[in-house]
């Protein structure tokens, strides 16, 4: 009795263990910046200053300046492939993209969706209609641009277990069915 009574303790603890460690491993495999939300960055750009960030969105207007390439951006929230959504009632804002080195503005244009990771500068004011507008600026490190699909959003599971011309309803691992001899 005693026996399995050892048993049952070593098996809860490694039941245990195994769900402790899991957590750990989710968090470093994530690896990615904790990003706080756009609408905090809006609101106080400067209490983030020098954080890197991933954001997103859809290229508004890109503009080559003296000292680089800057980049209007509205931002979309990022799906778990850190793809921008495709809605843009989502967004929360603007934000401006620098890039320092040569970037021909033709390259990226109006209506482009792409993901940048880089670091915030502060914050710049230009004007927007008829106000002025406070934008976040981020500093690019990397970016990437994507071909909107509106698949992005749904998950990837196909309707048979076995995807093979051999396993299909009507068909079996050694041919057709039924089955003629």
């Amino acid at each position: 009795m005693k026996l399995l009574q050892g048993i049952g303790i070593l098996w809860f603890a490694a039941i245990l263990a195994a769900c402790a460690s899991s957590g750990d491993m989710h968090e470093s495999a994530d690896g990615g910046p904790h990003v706080p939300p756009f609408s905090q960055i809006k609101a106080a750009p400067d209490s983030f200053k020098g954080q890197t960030l991933v954001l997103g969105g859809q290229v508004l207007a890109a503009r080559r300046m003296k000292d680089g390439t800057r980049i209007e951006v509205l931002q979309l929230p990022l799906n778990d492939s850190q793809q921008p959504t495709l809605d843009l009632m989502k967004s929360q804002g603007r934000f401006v993209a620098v890039q320092r080195d040569f970037l021909d503005p033709a390259t990226i244009p109006q209506g482009t969706f792409l993901t940048i990771t880089g670091e915030l500068t502060g914050s710049m004011t230009l004007p927007l209609d008829e106000t002025d507008y406070t934008y976040p600026v981020i500093d690019i490190k990397s970016f990437r641009t994507w071909i909107p699909s509106q698949d992005s959003t749904m998950s990837r599971i196909r309707p048979y277990p076995y995807y093979s011309p051999f396993w299909h309803p009507y068909w079996g691992p050694y041919g057709r069915f039924p089955y003629y001899w």
